[in-house]
């Protein structure tokens, strides 16, 4: 069975502009040892997996989880379904919003570390989050979630 998830791009405009230059992105830096150090491709939309649940309503849950605040209370507009190579799909919803990315309160994950130690620690979901310009955005976020981008570039036109 195929895992889905769904999740939430937020953007704004930095200035009243007519190009996609001040467009900026909400993302979030993943949480855990592998992503420490980490920039490229080490960031992500807040996202999380669904099985019975309306798509937007688990996007709207898996970002007050992962930023600790809820989703901003606007209109949100289905981008698409996406296809991680690893099969998994996300449908993206996308919305213009400020939201205040300086203090996230994540929930966290557990895992073995260091592996094979027998002990488990804890980690946040997502270690931080920012406003990045959309241009340097691509860089930043995992390759499956790229397309969003691309997909929200045509929806503002």
């Amino acid at each position: 069975m195929t895992e889905t998830s769904a999740g939430i791009l937020l953007h704004r405009r930095r200035a009243a502009a007519s190009d996609h230059r001040d467009v900026e992105v909400l993302l979030g830096h993943m949480g855990g040892p592998f992503w420490r150090g980490r920039d490229e491709a080490a960031w992500s939309l807040p996202k999380g997996t669904f099985t019975d649940e309306a798509p937007l309503d688990a996007a709207r849950r898996e970002f007050a989880e992962e930023l600790g605040s809820p989703a901003p209370d606007v209109p949100y507009v289905e981008l698409g379904v996406f296809r991680y190579t690893s099969g998994k799909t996300v449908t993206v919803f996308a919305a213009e919003a400020d939201f205040d990315a300086s203090s996230i309160a994540s929930n966290t994950f557990e895992i073995e570390w260091p592996p094979r130690s027998g002990r488990r620690q804890s980690f946040p979901e997502l270690d931080a989050a920012a406003w990045v310009p959309i241009a340097d955005a691509r860089a930043l976020l995992v390759k499956g979630q790229r397309p969003a981008l691309d997909a929200l570039l045509e929806r503002l036109g």
